[in-house]
């Protein structure tokens, strides 16, 4: 592809390839760093003034499905740290890149303003989370979104699921065990080929339950259970640790969920988590705060049911808007640092980091709602054995952390915000049912028609041969 700007005013280039059929635009592009030439990932794609939109993959790639309706509207591309890119969609080039240019705000110029801004990151953030309340919905609203959900080891993927959802939320003040619900609207994709040798979940399951007391996987033999029985055992994990209820309506919603008892970033927020105030940058020609998330003196506990999903510390970054503290975009690490967490981290995940989130938010009607939601956790399994005194070299060559270790990742796209009071009434008198593992009939004409996320290349390439690989194990 040709490498295009105009100098001596540097202007965003964009490549596009773009047709018009069955009511829709379909839109395809690469986004690069002008200076590094590296693949811009998670940059905002969406249509100015409207919630139709998508972000970018590891590769820089995106697709992005225009209805008709919008196709003389103006599209953007933006990402925190860049000069916002904007384009008639009808004068779209399919043989241009787009080049983003990084845009960072002076430090030493913002900090020079009126004595009543907040003087430290510390005060930065507790004037954020004080002001959700008013840069959070207030009133009823969907979102439609689509989900990925895959799991993986090292070297493959083992599961893969794609979904249509609807999000339902009252309003930010409200409780959302009471007033938050989710609906798995269509399947798209759903292949499952993890090892059924999980005899960890398996005990769990028994133990919790089915009330067996005293038993150690280590004590179990994969022959002597039924195959079955095992795959009932995975899936009730799948749904105590990875549905999308837990994800919703648990402590990991940090921002929307801040209300709740024992909130990980509410009234306590500062005694697990320290911040400190890196820069100022730009994001669709507004001021940001880039912001540094750090334990505190106490360790973060999750309090999850079953699971000792405690003795963490904090790690990652908050983004707010410098004019109004709204919240645009947080990533947040919880990495093992009790001793306890440490050796049970090292020793069934083989890794001290077992919670990795980045949520970013989008401005619609001057309030701010959920856009992309992405969630990797390690998982239990027990998949080889482990070496020790006494094994024969076969035996230990068996364990092979490659397949033992293994991670699932949740990936949500929000496209389209529906406040409207009828629509969102009428939407609440059908049947919601959130659970994702259950299989449901595969519609083409819809799957048209609707924005999903761009698999990167690696992913595509692992994704085709766990395709191959379930023709295969169902033949």
């Amino acid at each position: 592809m040709k490498r295009f700007s105009l100098k001596p005013i540097f202007t965003l280039s964009f490549i596009l390839y773009s047709f018009f059929a069955s009511g829709q635009t379909e839109l395809k592009n690469q986004i690069l760093d002008f200076n590094t030439m590296l693949p811009v990932e998670s940059a905002s794609i969406y249509i100015k003034n409207t919630t139709t939109g998508t972000i970018s993959n590891a590769d820089g790639k995106f697709v992005l499905v225009v209805p008709n309706e919008f196709k003389t509207d103006t599209l953007v591309v933006s990402s925190i740290g860049y000069k916002s890119f904007k384009l008639p969609i009808s004068e779209f080039d399919n043989s241009e890149i787009i080049y983003l240019e990084e845009e960072v705000a002076a430090l030493d110029e913002v900090l020079l303003v009126a004595d009543t801004r907040p003087k430290t990151a510390n005060d930065i953030v507790l004037k954020a989370l004080e002001k959700l309340s008013d840069n959070f919905p207030e009133q009823p609203y969907l979102e439609k979104g689509f989900l990925r959900y895959k799991e993986r080891n090292t070297k493959e993927f083992k599961w893969l699921i794609e979904s249509a959802i609807t999000l339902y939320d009252s309003a930010f003040t409200s409780n959302p065990n009471q007033n938050l619900k989710i609906n798995v609207d269509q399947m798209r994709k759903s292949y499952d080929l993890r090892d059924v040798d999980s005899l960890l979940v398996y005990t769990a399951y028994l133990k919790q339950e089915k009330g067996v007391k005293d038993l150690q996987a280590k004590n179990l033999k994969r022959d002597t259970i039924k195959t079955e029985s095992l795959i009932r055992a995975i899936k009730w994990n799948d749904s105590r640790t990875n549905g999308l209820e837990s994800l919703f309506l648990g402590k990991l919603n940090v921002l929307r969920n801040n209300s709740l008892p024992k909130a990980l970033f509410g009234e306590r927020v500062l005694e697990n988590h320290l911040f400190a105030l890196d820069t100022v940058l730009v994001d669709n020609e507004r001021k940001i705060y880039k912001i540094k998330i750090e334990g505190g003196q106490d360790y973060v506990n999750l309090d999850t049911k079953g699971i000792y999903n405690d003795g963490y510390k904090a790690d990652g970054w908050i983004y707010i808007y410098w004019d109004n503290y709204a919240i645009k975009k947080i990533e947040y690490n919880l990495v093992a640092a009790s001793p306890v967490q440490k050796s049970r981290s090292k020793t069934l995940y083989g890794t001290q980091t077992n919670h990795k989130l980045v949520v970013t938010y989008m401005e619609y009607q001057d309030k701010m709602y959920p856009n992309y939601l992405y969630y990797e956790t390690p998982k239990l399994v027990n998949v080889g054995i482990k070496p020790s005194e006494g094994k024969t070299d076969e035996e230990a060559a068996a364990y092979n952390k490659d397949e033992r270790y293994y991670y699932a990742v949740q990936e949500v796209l929000f496209t389209e915000i529906i406040v409207d009071p009828e629509q969102v009434s009428h939407a609440l008198q059908g049947t919601w049912d959130p659970d994702i593992f259950s299989k449901k009939p595969y519609d083409k004409s819809f799957w048209n028609n609707y924005n999903t996320l761009l698999e990167s290349e690696e992913d595509e390439q692992l994704i085709k041969d766990l395709t191959q690989r379930s023709t295969l194990y169902k033949d």
